[in-house]
């Protein structure tokens, strides 16, 4: 990752009933990216599938996304490469119901 890189904050909703990216979030880091993934937090399980739902929901390879903070926390700040600040805001104002995380497929 480079200096050019965005980092911004999400909220995680473990345990959902699918991976959703998309949304909202006033919380203590600003406003935040929710994330709601089907795995628990439990042992990273969860923070690994952000990365993964975050990374195709921005279309980018899980490589390119990575955790800065939060590793234990529903707020956590991620790395992404600066390029996918577009779709990053248009995430930011749809609704989960709206993104799931696998592109609305299946």
């Amino acid at each position: 990752m480079s200096r050019a890189d965005l980092t911004f904050p999400v909220r995680v909703r473990p345990g959902a009933k699918r991976n959703a990216v998309g949304g909202r979030y006033d919380g203590p880091l600003g406003p935040a990216l929710v994330v709601a993934v089907t795995a628990p937090a439990v042992d990273g399980k969860a923070t690994r599938a952000v990365l993964a739902a975050v990374a195709a929901a921005l279309g980018l390879r899980a490589s390119q996304v990575s955790l800065r903070s939060g590793e234990r926390s529903r707020d956590k700040v991620l790395q992404a490469p600066a390029d996918a600040a577009e779709r990053l805001t248009a995430l930011l104002q749809e609704s989960t119901a709206d993104r799931r995380a696998d592109g609305g497929r299946g």
